[in-house]
């Protein structure tokens, strides 16, 4: 199982970002997929999940309305896209795989003026 998340970077408040995760080693399209981050000093927590199929979506209640997650099954990827970056979703961000534990080396995103 392979999961390298890419996309991050220091960006300013208001901007917008869209992570990239592709994945490799599992049949990606029977597989659940969700989003974590790690903030500075605290614990990974989790911030979204999608269905195989994309067909649901849920989030936690702190990024509701924040974030946005989707896949691409043709070609292994999950997506999260945050318009409007504020300072304290400066993290470290991840995806997994439901029922596979493994992570991969995420992608850091900076949000500061």
């Amino acid at each position: 199982v392979q999961l390298v998340e890419s996309g991050g970077g220091l960006v300013q408040p208001g901007e917008s970002l869209r992570l990239s995760c592709a994945a490799s080693g599992f049949t990606f399209r029977f597989y659940g997929m969700s989003w974590y981050r790690r903030a500075p000093g605290k614990d990974r927590e989790f911030v979204a999940r999608i269905t195989p199929a994309g067909a649901s979506t849920t989030y936690t209640e702190a990024v509701k309305g924040q974030f946005t997650i989707s896949r691409d099954n043709a070609n292994n990827r999950v997506y999260l896209q945050r318009k409007s970056l504020k300072p304290e979703d400066t993290a470290v961000y991840y995806c997994g795989a439901e029922s596979i534990p493994a992570f991969g080396q995420g992608t850091q995103v900076n949000v500061s003026s």
